[in-house]
């Protein structure tokens, strides 16, 4: 089994690179494969709404970024999506990258479980968890919790690392997808599929 982390952050081994690395070394401890996926250094267009994606299956802004990513995640059987705080939200990259990957990719990561790791140095973090967490619920993923919120405190990442209880959020966190993980193993094997339903789609015009 396998988990993809993604790093939403400009900073490549910054605070968030710090916190999702700690969730991979439980992840790692448990027997699952980790990746740690970098935004830092990619340049990723805001998705448009064009609903293209729908007709080619494929995101046609082929920036290298979300079509290799959703070409990967069918090879995975967790998620983590990571980001600092910008004005109490996610980075500006990560929410692009994430509505075109859902909107593109999403069957790629349904029922496959997720999480939501952020980092602040101060204030806004709860705001942010909720943001990304609103990905996965629309999209049939089971979301994997900790002891405490998903988060981690500092300026820096070696102020981060002194963050003791925000490390120990990051094990539980890996603790607890590896189990969920090995949990839907088990399930599979004993021949147990989610029960699914055709999208119905419907607006408030009259």
């Amino acid at each position: 089994m396998k988990v993809l982390l993604v790093n939403g952050s400009h900073h490549e081994k910054g605070c968030t690179y710090t916190a999702l690395a700690e969730v991979a070394k439980a992840l790692n401890a448990n027997g699952i494969e980790t990746e740690i996926y970098q935004l830092s250094g990619k340049q990723i267009e805001g998705c448009r709404g064009c609903w293209a994606c729908k007709k080619v299956k494929k995101c046609v802004f082929d920036d290298g970024t979300v079509n290799d990513f959703v070409a990967k995640a069918a090879e995975f059987d967790g998620f983590v999506f990571g980001s600092p705080v910008y004005y109490a939200s996610a980075s500006g990259a990560l929410v692009s990258f994430m509505d075109r990957v859902f909107y593109c990719g999403a069957k790629m990561l349904a029922y496959k479980p997720a999480a939501a790791v952020v980092s602040c140095r101060r204030a806004g973090a709860s705001t942010t968890f909720d943001v990304i967490n609103k990905y996965f619920t629309i999209n049939n993923m089971p979301i994997v919790s900790s002891n405490y919120w998903n988060e981690i405190h500092g300026n820096t990442a070696e102020e981060a690392e002194k963050d003791e209880e925000g490390l120990q959020t990051m094990r539980v966190l890996g603790n607890n997808m590896a189990w969920l993980l090995k949990c839907i193993q088990l399930g599979k094997e004993q021949g147990v599929q989610p029960v699914t339903e055709r999208k119905v789609w419907t607006n408030f015009i009259r």
